[in-house]
């Protein structure tokens, strides 16, 4: 085998994995493209031990989430990205061990934050019962 072989050959392998949008030892889920071992997720790609998720893209060990990407270890999260171990999050970005944060970007080990300030847990859900309307948001 010489270079050329090697190179020729390594790209066929990788345009097989591309092309392969099988999902393994998924249980109950719906329209998910290369997803691993989900149950009952729906139009999600590329998934690994999810569950309850909707839309979602490169998440792992993450459940009841929506319209999200690149979440590890999150919960009931909507339309947020690369976040991490952190739950209830809405339209947050690049959070760790977050809870009840909307909009906010970049946190770590907060809760009850909205556009990363500080909120009493009252104040809290009743700004974002009302931003939620306001904005068309949707739980998780």
């Amino acid at each position: 085998m010489n270079r050329q072989q090697f190179e020729s050959r390594l790209r066929e392998l990788l345009a097989v994995v591309k092309n392969d949008t099988a999902n393994v030892g998924c249980v109950g889920c719906e329209k998910c493209a290369s997803c691993t071992d989900c149950t009952f997720c729906v139009s999600g790609k590329n998934l690994r031990r999810c569950s309850y998720c909707t839309d979602c893209t490169e998440c792992e060990d993450t459940s009841h989430s929506v319209r999200s990407a690149r979440l590890s270890g999150c919960s009931h999260v909507v339309e947020s990205e690369d976040c991490q171990r952190s739950n209830y999050l809405v339209r947050s970005h690049k959070c760790a061990d977050c809870n009840y944060c909307f909009g906010s970007v970049g946190l770590s080990k907060k809760d009850f934050h909205i556009l990363n300030e500080p909120y009493d847990r009252a104040s809290y859900f009743a700004l974002v019962e009302k931003l939620s309307r306001e904005l068309g948001v949707k739980s998780a």
